[in-house]
């Protein structure tokens, strides 16, 4: 089932996406049924924990199709992102072929070069990773998440399948998509990607959510939370947001990871001994967490 087929508007997306509890809003709805319609990849960047990867698990669970990760990291090559070959298998095999000519085995003999080259380059020692997988796969959803992390050479790379939907492969020709798969690539901006790229995709910045939306976030993927507790750790990570001296403020995901830990401790209510006791699941730096001790007090006791 395809958004472009099955949801007449943006709207109609976005309501789809609420039943698997992935909240857009208007201009992110809109970005992401036209990256389908049009076969363009989308780009989201924003800072950690605004939902980028979420909404790729959204719409592969709301399509019924697989979901297919890249994560990048610094020195990725291609080759780990293609294809790679199962040199083992075929050290095994060449050994098999080996050993039965040796011993004539019912006449068999290991035949010519090029007859064994053929045999160890063979499908089935192929391993497929995950931007051929998405091509052989298709209709599915590749997930290139923190492209930023690459370098120029992988984005080269990535700007060449996603222009053709099509990799080859010298020993067994050129696989080709049947259907494009939805690509969504996910930036945290640690460093800028390259114009090509950028225009090559539909663009889309994720701010942080304002108060009433993230509240219907934590509500929707943590229906066990009180509705109070819930408004009161939205409230305090909202200020913290605020606080334009952390190091990393928290992101949607920390909210929902600390909202579990308080619902899982038993707590309905936020005060400034439990805050201080579990913002270890909202706050990562320890920069951060001296700054939040001396706010809990002054949030919390208003």
């Amino acid at each position: 089932m395809e958004p472009s087929a099955a949801f007449d508007s943006p709207q109609a997306l976005a309501d789809a996406l609420t039943g698997t509890a992935y909240l857009a809003d208007e201009g992110l709805a809109t970005v992401t049924w036209l990256a389908h319609r049009l076969e363009r990849p989308l780009l989201l960047e924003g800072e950690p924990g605004t939902g980028k990867t979420a909404l790729a698990e959204a719409l592969a669970q709301l399509q019924g199709v697989p979901l297919i990760r890249l994560q990048c990291y610094e020195g990725i090559e291609a080759s780990q992102a293609l294809y790679d070959w199962d040199f083992p298998r075929q050290i095994l095999h060449l050994r098999a072929v080996e050993t039965a000519a040796a011993a004539n085995r019912d006449g068999h003999s290991v035949g010519s070069s090029e007859d064994l080259e053929a045999e160890l380059f063979d499908e089935r020692f192929l391993q497929a990773r995950p931007v051929l997988r998405a091509l052989q796969e298709a209709p599915c959803v590749l997930l290139v998440d923190e492209v930023d992390r690459a370098d120029d050479e992988f984005e080269a790379f990535l700007l060449e399948v996603l222009s053709t939907w099509a990799v080859t492969i010298p020993e067994l020709g050129t696989v080709r998509a049947r259907t494009p798969p939805l690509v969504v690539l996910t930036s945290n901006r640690t460093r800028e990607l390259h114009d090509a790229l950028k225009r090559r995709c539909l663009y889309h910045w994720i701010e942080h959510p304002g108060l009433e939306r993230e509240l219907a976030i934590v509500r929707a993927r943590l229906p066990e939370v009180a509705e109070t507790l819930a408004r009161e750790v939205v409230e305090v990570v909202q200020q913290l947001r605020a606080d334009e001296g952390m190091v990393k403020p928290p992101g949607v995901a920390e909210t929902l990871d600390w909202a579990r830990a308080l619902a899982a401790l038993g707590h309905s209510r936020l005060d400034p001994e439990v805050a201080a006791a579990t913002m270890g699941a909202a706050v990562k730096y320890r920069e951060d967490a001296e700054r939040v001790r001396v706010a809990l007090d002054r949030i919390l006791t208003r």
